[in-house]
């Protein structure tokens, strides 16, 4: 893919997810902790692939990183939890849209230091800044939910899990029948009536 394309796939991913917790959503594990994880490894494979970072790089994204993962934790002190349904909802408040903004100026002016520096701009892939970002978020606000004694809310079927599904059991597939072939009608081995055709106890 692209690499602008894939820079506009990913920022319209995290708009999706902005614009949700803002109006509110239920708290699950998965949906907290699977989307960074997520891009942290496409970052990560992507540098292993492409870019091949000297140590004096790994210095800088690890530099990077880190404050990404300092202003992430600290976004992860703003959104507001609440019980609906018997489970944790959280919802996004203007505190953590400040602390966004606040945070994507930081990251940007580490790039533009990082590239005065003679890293190359490649060695900064934002699936990685944005994935570091969200596991500090994630790390922060799990550690507030638990705290809050409520359960987190229940998992619900995503596209992955359809993807995955279909994986599994593709179209066209033969399924195992729900009753065997021995009392299906009109089987050969199906059971055949008694060879007697008289009432029973009368000779012929």
């Amino acid at each position: 893919m692209d690499g602008t394309l894939w820079v506009a796939v990913v920022a319209v991913l995290v708009l999706g997810v902005v614009v949700k917790r803002f109006i509110g959503e239920p708290l699950n594990a998965r949906d907290l902790f699977l989307p960074p994880v997520v891009l942290i490894g496409i970052g990560v494979f992507g540098l292993a692939r492409n870019v091949h970072p000297s140590g004096y790089d790994i210095v800088w994204i690890a530099a990077a990183s880190l404050i990404g993962l300092l202003f992430g934790a600290l976004r992860g002190l703003t959104p507001r939890l609440f019980t609906k349904h018997g489970h944790l909802w959280q919802r996004y408040t203007v505190w953590t849209l400040l602390v966004w903004a606040v945070s994507a100026a930081a990251n940007m002016g580490v790039g533009l230091l990082a590239v005065a520096a003679g890293v190359p701009e490649q060695a900064r892939p934002i699936t990685l800044s944005i994935g570091v970002s969200l596991l500090g978020e994630a790390i922060t606000l799990g550690l507030r939910a638990l705290n809050t004694g409520t359960p987190f809310a229940p998992e619900t079927p995503s596209p992955l899990d359809r993807v995955l599904r279909l994986t599994t059991h593709p179209a066209g597939t033969a399924r195992t029948p729900d009753h065997t072939p021995d009392h299906h009608e009109g089987s050969p081995t199906a059971r055949r009536p008694s060879p007697r055709t008289g009432p029973p106890g009368r000779c012929g």
